[in-house]
Parts: C-alpha cells; structure tokens; sequence
C-alpha cells in the first residue's frame, strides 16, 4: 500500500508529455505543469498558427506565454529522488552482504540468519520466526555468510556436538560413527567451557591492560623526570663552562692588560736613552765643526786666543747602557701560556672521560635480559666497517671496507697518527655503545677478533699496542686451531667448536662482552662482565707466522 502510495506521489510530479519526472519545471496560467524542454517544444510545433495551447485541458494562450521556472516544484522534485534512491541503495544486498534466501529476484539484505534452518531472511521473511511456535525456538543470529560451515559435508547434517579429542564440531551421526569412543560433548556445553575460560582470559587481559596502563603512566612521569633533570644538567653546565670561559676571558684581558703596560714601559725607557744619545750626538758634531773651524785658522795669535775658550765636552753615556741583552722580549709569554693552554687540554681530557661516563651511566629502566638466540641477537646486528686510517700497512682492506687480507707486501697508505705501525691491526670507523652485535668471518691460523677504546697506543712493540696486551683492549684469537681470550696480557684457554664465524656480542652499558662460535648452532665461546669507560672500537689482527700469509677476516653483513 505505501508503494502504491510512492507510485501516485510519483505521477504527480511527472510530466504529460515526457511522462518522466519534471525536469526545470514550469507552470502555465492554466495550472498544469510539465518540463521548460516539452512544453517549448510543444509550443514550437504551434508557431505558424500563432496560438498557443495546453496539452492537458487546451486553453489556448496568445501570444506565446513567458515561462520561468518553479523553484518550489523543482525543489521537491529532488526531494522524490532521494526519497526513491535511499531505500534501493539500502535495502538491496550487493556483493559483500549477506542477502535473503527466500526473496526471489533482486534480494533483499538479511537482517538475521537462522541456525537451525541454516538460512538467512530479511525483515519481511523474517517474521514466521516471530509468529509461529516452532519457529521462535530457532536461535537467530546477525547474518553470517559461514552459515554452512555448520553442515557436516559427511552426513549433511548440523553440527551439534564437538569432538575435544579431535578438536573439532561434529555432528550426531558422526558421533556413533568416525568418532565413535571419543570424548563428544554437545557444542552448547563445550562453548559454555571455552565461553568460562575466554572469560578468564579477559579478566587476565583487562588485568594486563591495567598493569600496562600504570606502567605507561609511570613511564610518563619517568620522561618528564628524565627531561627535567636534563635540562636542568644541560643548564647547570652551561652556567659552569660560561664562568670557565668568562675567568678565560678575564685571564685574557689580564695577560694583554699586562704586556701592553710592559711595552710600554720598556719603549719609554728605550726611546729615552735614544733621545739622550741624539742629543750627544748633536752636541759632539757642533763641537766638531768648531774645532774644524778653529783648526783652519791660519793667524796663530788667533789661533791661540780662541783656543781656551772652547768648552770642555760633556760627560759621555755609559756604554754598558746602551749593550742590548740577549733576551726573547715577550716570546717567554707566548710559551708560558702554551704551558697553561696544555696542562688545561690535559684536565679536560682526564676529566672528559669520567663526565661522559657519568652520563651513559644514567639508566631508568632495568636492564634487558641478554639474548638467547641468533635471531635475537640479529635485532642488535650493527653496520660496521674499518678504518683505512687505522690499517696496519700489511692489510689490505676491500669489500667497502669490510674486509681485511694480510699481504707479503706493504702497502701505500697515507701517514696518520692513528695508523698502527708495528702490530698488523686495525679498527672500525664507528664507536660501538648500547647494544651491538657483528660477526666476523675468517680464514686462516691466526686472526684475532677484538674491542678495544680508541686511546690505545699505536706505534712501538710494547704491550700497549696490541690487542688483548693492556687493559685497553679484550681479544679473542684464533691460532693453532684453538680459541684463547686476552686481556691486560692474562692469556685465557677457552674451549667450543670450531667455526670460521666468530659472534660479537656487546651490551656498553651493562658491561658485558661475549664471544660465539656460529655454525648450525650458536655457542657462546667466553663472556667478560666488566666495567667500560670509554665507547668501543671494533678491531681485528691477523698474524703473519706462516703459513698464515693471505689470512682474511671479513666483518659480515647481517642486515
């Protein structure tokens, strides 16, 4: 009844002529309505006669009519085809609902699926579930596409009980059948035990999510903490380096002040001996032209009355004044502020180490248990490469860098302080802090896999170059088909297998080194719980006792 009562509305807002919806409606004087397009095109076919009429009741209009729009009538014109749009776009099933099973034609959407008639209706096939007895026993659920997947593909039938030994829904005849002996439950029961133990599981989960929630607060609080006691650091040691670098500064102005108030002095007293010595100099030359002059005399009465009247010559300056002393001026000056400028290098040096020290010692969270597996030290897996500036000149670095070969030849690399000159070593370009792990490939008899800090000594045969020799270094070395681990020149057997793959496992922070042999299986070889104070380097060595000429190690790409 209501489409019936859609389908008049409908007709009142068409139009006689196109017989479709109005379209730009209009309206003649007569009241009838149609599209501004036909009825123009209407009046069109009328222009030879020059009168014009109504379709509808044939009135006839002279001269042709002015026409404009009804704005009122187009506006619930559009209104209608809304009003028709909506219930097709959501009614209808498209490709991913779950339509009727009854409604025949276009199908409507379910709006419930049945479980024992395993079939889905919409609201109009719906309601015998609601009216009939029988029906209204059926447990109906949202709709579901599944809805088969509760037939047993054997019997044809609905899955009522669940096999636990199996662990899977089967039905009734299944039961007596396949199944015959198992532990079968109806499904009901079975749901109502997995339905008790979700529910522990949620409460165990909601609990979690509370325990998580708290610690997330915490951890919040931890980084405001965190940032204010670093910004409070930060602004501290500015206060403190801007009062170092003011007294700097002050020392400057002193140490300036202090010269230019010397050269002063020293110019004033120079250029007054210079004066007085001018003057001598003047005096002796006017003393020379009047002897001069008297001696050309040629009367000697003359000569011998003049004579006497000469002036005697003044006091002449003390040389020993005047005799400049071997002395460097200010140059003294210059070296003791170098002086000062190298005692101060070294404070900061000494004092450099334990302030950043004192900042990676700062730890909020609790240490992470250590790795277990290769996959799990793989997660710490660092990009390594090694220094070129670094390489002892019997290596020969390839690969990107990665690689390095012992040669029979040396080779021709740059000078640089930071080149080993008598142990065949060399280390990595990056610093290794926090958490790393490499690995490193070999071959050959002899090659050390090593960490060592970069304030290592680099030239001499001493202990202090070579890894493992000094407590700036920590090496495990491969010779004579056994593993040994060295440091501070305590030599330590270590027994595992046998593998061309040594793992590096590194925690800074924690103080742990560990080393592994890396084959099938990953064997921890030896582990050092220490104390670093300084970032590490990665290093390698390769020895040259035959017939290990040619040895390589490699640092592997993991990532």
């Amino acid at each position: 009844m209501a489409q019936r009562g859609n389908q008049l509305d409908r007709e009142k807002f068409c139009c006689s002529i196109c017989l479709d919806l109005l379209k730009d409606p209009v309206t003649t004087s007569c009241g009838h309505s149609y599209c501004m397009g036909c009825i123009k095109g209407h009046w069109d076919t009328e222009d030879e006669r020059n009168i014009y009429s109504c379709p509808q009741c044939r009135q006839t209009f002279t001269p042709r009519p002015v026409l404009f729009k009804n704005t009122m009538l187009a506006d619930l014109v559009e209104e209608l085809k809304k009003t028709e749009a909506a219930p097709a776009d959501h009614c209808y099933a498209g490709p991913e609902d779950v339509a009727c099973d009854v409604c025949t034609g276009r199908k409507l959407n379910a709006c419930k699926s049945c479980l024992q008639c395993l079939a889905s209706y919409c609201e109009k096939h719906l309601q015998p579930h609601f009216n009939a007895a029988p029906l209204m026993k059926h447990k109906l659920v949202e709709p579901s596409k599944k809805l088969q997947e509760n037939v047993c593909s054997r019997h044809d039938e609905v899955m009522k009980m669940f096999c636990r030994t199996d662990q899977q829904s089967i039905c009734y005849l299944c039961s007596v059948d396949q199944h015959k002996g198992h532990d079968t439950v109806p499904a009901a029961a079975e749901r109502s035990e997995r339905q008790r133990e979700l529910g522990v599981s949620r409460q165990n989960i909601q609990q979690r999510v509370q325990d998580r929630d708290k610690d997330v607060k915490l951890l919040q609080q931890e980084v405001k903490a965190i940032n204010r006691s670093a910004d409070k650091a930060v602004e501290d040691s500015e206060k403190i380096f801007t009062q170092l670098i003011r007294l700097m500064e002050k020392r400057r102005s002193d140490v300036k002040q202090q010269v230019r108030s010397q050269q002063e002095a020293e110019v004033s007293r120079v250029r007054e001996l210079q004066e007085k010595l001018e003057q001598e100099i003047t005096e002796l030359k006017r003393r020379d032209a009047d002897l001069e002059e008297l001696s050309l005399t040629e009367d000697h009465h003359q000569f011998l009355h003049d004579y006497p009247s000469l002036s005697p010559l003044s006091e002449s300056t003390d040389s020993s004044s005047i005799n400049i002393r071997p002395l460097r001026y200010f140059e003294a000056v210059t070296a003791a502020v170098s002086e000062v400028r190298g005692k101060l290098q070294d404070v900061l040096r000494e004092t450099w180490t334990n302030i950043s020290q004192t900042v990676t010692e700062v730890d909020v969270l609790l240490p992470q248990p250590e790795p277990k597996t290769r996959a799990e030290f793989l997660q710490y897996s660092c990009d390594i490469t090694l220094d070129p500036n670094t390489a002892h000149t019997l290596l020969l670095l390839s690969d990107g860098d990665r690689k390095a070969t012992f040669m029979s030849k040396h080779q021709s690399y740059s000078s640089h302080p930071d080149r080993f000159r008598d142990y065949n070593q060399v280390l990595s370009r990056e610093s290794l802090t926090g958490r790393c792990y490499w690995e490193v490939k070999r071959r050959g008899r002899g090659v050390y896999v090593a960490v060592a800090y970069k304030s290592i000594s680099r030239a001499g045969r001493g202990k202090e170059c070579g890894f493992g020799y000094n407590n700036k270094s920590w090496a495990l070395d491969y010779f004579n088909n056994s593993y040994n681990f060295m440091y501070n020149n305590v030599d330590t057997p270590v027994s595992g297998p046998r593998s061309s793959r040594v793992g590096v496992y590194l925690d800074h922070r924690a103080g742990i080194l560990s080393f592994y042999s890396i084959s099938e299986t990953m064997t921890l070889l030896h582990r050092v719980q220490t104390t670093f104070t300084q970032p590490l380097y990665a290093g390698l060595r390769l020895f040259n006792y035959f017939p290990s000429v040619g040895s390589t190690a490699e640092l592997c790409k993991l990532k």
